[in-house]
């Protein structure tokens, strides 16, 4: 009778053409738990293999087709022929020298599904989420002309959905051309747009309170994943770009390279080899989600024995502010004596590097070994070791990729400390490719590397911890143009649960100049943010960077010292992390320790709000709380803020009231 029960449940889920594909009941099915075994998924044998993902029985994933279309005409998972299965246990942990806590616990349970043809499919269950990949180990190498990756659903659920951004209707080609920057799109599955692609990572809400968001780890070698809903009907479908046939030196200060020509296929694979996870991490409460080490896990070691020089730290950035200083004596611009008030600046306040971003190399030349006749790199780096202070150098994708050795090597020599390449703006199989040959090309040469125009994060920053940051988030970059309708607020309250699950965010915060909802507008040169200065303070703690902008100019940051002092201060790295309070696209609460030292951060969206802050996780003792919260009139200046000291509560709660817009931040330490 259950049986039957279910087979309509599914037929009336999934209709009659799904339904034929289960076949009777004995059709060979495996299954793998969670360690604490709320999440199960099952795989079916069928015609392809079927997997399912369940949670305390509520399906998270229906079931879900998965497949990969080789150029020898086969294709693996179709009429598969099981070899073997196999499961495993791991319970570890993993050092994490540059993140949000100093070591990751790594228990899963493992399915191994070995298939005649030369591949496995390998299902990992934890206690927070699933993800599968495929494996080969065939003597030929091949090409993979497509993936079947599919996620369906049980129901018209929302999903929360960052969109290739477009200026006008493109195709879907013209949409593998992206900066993976855009704000979030909440929508019933059935109604996302079917010719539009959604980049990763993506959340579906299950109901329940139940949310799964869907990404990738360990994208090595191989195309990312966008995702589609072409049916209109409850299924998001991996979608993937051709590997570049023909490109083109074109786009921003031809520093970038158009594809205009694809093959009909998306990688070259050696015969032996694994594939990206497909990863789902699911959480019962929001605040899980800003909190994930999924992908973190399922990353790659780390390949670099020696990572004693790899410092994160503070960043005094120049482009933001538009290189606007004023009270000098000297024409402020791109030059030697405006860099060197910037590195001044970094000194007095213990910031560790300054960089020299778009400018320094002559323009529309792509030739790094170029630089400006205003700039004297050799006196600027000697200037800056003189002061502790190190000099990261800005690159276009084209400049550092054509002589990416000799660039690297030239200013490494120099005494160069970093590199920040942008511009990438793909993600196909050559682009993915770059990624880790200038994570590899940094890391020979003892170069941080900071990515902007470029993809999520997929673990690189593991497998090479020189790899700092990544863009490829709607950064405070966006608000020197982008005008009152662009919710910034809301977005700061969506993105920690979705983009930064996938790993840590050049966001660039620290705007001096604050506005109110009525009072925000784009001003290039003056950039202010929408919200108030205890928001961009209370960013610090809650965005994670280990390599972390001051978006602002001195003389503004010089003006503001109270808030300067503190900003410069908060930890980049950290030993622990835990997550208080969160609801996507409303609030957020994020404490992270260093040392004995507590910070906590909130962050709400344009509804003033307050928030009681469990400290319960503090040991036992006393402790004071520097605090910097919204003034009283922080709705209609939202530069208004309180700075005081008081002593934490017996009973370890905190009350954060915040205006609209606003943000609420604390530097708790024993007393």
């Amino acid at each position: 009778m259950k049986q039957k029960i279910l087979l309509l449940a599914l037929l009336l889920t999934f209709g009659f053409a799904a339904m034929a594909q289960l076949k009777s009941s004995s059709t060979p099915s495996y299954s793998v738990q969670s360690p604490d075994g709320k999440i199960t998924a099952t795989v079916a044998l069928q015609d392809k293999i079927i997997y399912t993902v369940q949670h305390e029985g509520d399906v998270v994933i229906a079931p879900s087709p998965i497949s990969m279309q080789l150029d020898d005409g086969e294709t693996l998972g179709a009429s598969p022929r099981l070899k073997s299965p196999k499961s495993n246990t791991v319970n570890q942990r993993i050092a994490t020298p540059f993140y949000k806590r100093a070591q990751v616990e790594d228990k899963y349970n493992e399915l191994v599904l070995n298939f005649r043809g030369g591949y496995s499919v390998i299902f990992r269950a934890y206690n927070d989420g699933v993800a599968y990949r495929f494996s080969t180990s065939r003597k030929k190498d091949f090409r993979v002309l497509n993936e079947e990756a599919t996620f369906n659903f049980a129901a018209d659920h929302t999903a929360i959905v960052p969109y290739v951004k477009q200026e006008k209707k493109t195709t879907i080609e013209e949409q593998f051309n992206t900066s993976f920057e855009n704000t979030y799109t909440h929508s019933p599955l059935s109604r996302l747009d079917p010719e539009h692609l959604a980049f990763m990572p993506l959340v579906v809400d299950v109901g329940k309170g139940k949310k799964v968001a869907i990404t990738e780890a360990d994208l090595e070698s191989y195309p990312g994943m966008y995702l589609i809903n072409k049916t209109g009907g409850y299924t998001l479908t991996g979608v993937f770009a051709a590997y570049p046939k023909r490109v083109e030196q074109a786009g921003h200060n031809m520093l970038q390279m158009f594809v205009r020509e694809r093959e009909g296929y998306i990688a070259r694979a050696k015969g032996t080899r694994s594939f990206p996870w497909r990863v789902m991490v699911i959480s019962t409460d929001d605040k899980q989600l800003a909190d994930s080490d999924m992908v973190y896990k399922l990353a790659a070691p780390s390949r670099l024995k020696d990572i004693s020089w790899i410092k994160p730290g503070k960043v005094a950035w120049d482009w933001w502010n538009d290189w606007n200083i004023s009270g000098v004596d000297f024409e402020a611009g791109i030059n030697n004596p405006t860099y060197k008030y910037y590195i001044d600046f970094a000194a007095a306040n213990n910031i560790e590097y300054v960089i020299l971003d778009e400018g320094w190399a002559v323009n529309m030349k792509a030739d790094l070994m170029q630089v400006v006749s205003e700039i004297d790199l050799k006196e600027l780096i000697a200037y800056a070791g003189q002061k502790h202070v190190g000099i990261i150098l800005w690159a276009g994708f084209h400049a550092f990729n054509r002589d990416m050795e000799n660039v690297a090597k030239h200013y490494a020599d120099l005494g160069v400390k970093g590199f920040k390449v942008d511009f990438m703006d793909r993600d196909d199989q050559e682009m993915v490719d770059f990624f880790y040959r200038a994570a590899a090309v940094g890391a020979k040469n003892k170069l941080l590397m900071d990515f902007h125009g470029a993809y999520k994060p997929t673990g690189l920053q593991r497998t090479y911890p020189n790899v700092i940051n990544f863009e490829g988030v709607h950064g405070l970059e966006q608000m020197k143009w982008s005008g009152p309708e662009v919710d910034q607020v809301t977005y700061d309250v969506t993105m920690p649960f979705i983009r930064m699950l996938a790993g840590p965010i050049d966001y660039t915060q620290g705007a001096m100049r604050n506005a109110t909802r009525d009072s925000y507008r784009p001003v290039n040169s003056e950039p202010m943010s929408q919200g108030t200065r205890s928001r961009q303070l209370a960013e610090y703690v809650v965005f994670e960077s280990p390599i972390n902008m001051l978006a602002d100019s001195p003389t503004n940051y010089m003006k503001e010292q109270e808030s300067t002092t503190f900003m410069a201060a908060v930890p980049e790295v950290w030993d622990e992390t835990v997550a208080l309070s969160g609801a996507i696209g409303e609030q957020i609460a994020i404490a992270r320790r260093k040392g004995n030292v507590w910070y906590v951060g909130a962050l709400t969206n344009w509804d003033p709000r307050e928030m009681e802050l469990d400290l319960s996780f503090l040991p036992e003792g006393s402790y004071k709380a520097e605090i910097f919260r919204d003034g009283l009139n922080a709705s209609r200046n939202a530069a208004d803020y309180i700075h005081e000291t008081i002593a934490v509560p017996q009973n370890k709660k905190l009350s954060a009231r915040m205006a609209p817009g606003g943000g609420y931040v604390a530097r708790i330490y024993p007393h």
